[in-house]
């Protein structure tokens, strides 16, 4: 599985594989970020606890949403 990956991955040019590679960092860095506004407390937000989860949740599925379009976008190619 990880070596039809790399085959394929190594297939494209070098602009999709910059592509792939940006789009696979802003996915990691909306997970992130969704999982610092819930779980650290020292994150200068005037909100109250449940909006902190609600918009952390908000943030973790759109970044599932944007790996999801990502995948398609490279099994479409």
């Amino acid at each position: 599985m990880l070596s039809k990956f790399w085959n394929n991955f190594m297939k494209k040019s070098l602009k999709e594989r910059f592509l792939l590679f940006i789009g696979m960092l802003f996915f990691l860095c909306y997970f992130i970020l969704g999982c610092m506004i819930m779980f650290v407390k020292s994150i200068p937000l005037n909100i109250p606890q449940k909006w902190r989860y609600v918009l952390g949740i908000v943030l973790i599925i759109y970044s599932f949403i944007r790996f999801l379009r990502l995948m398609k976008s490279n099994n479409d190619e």
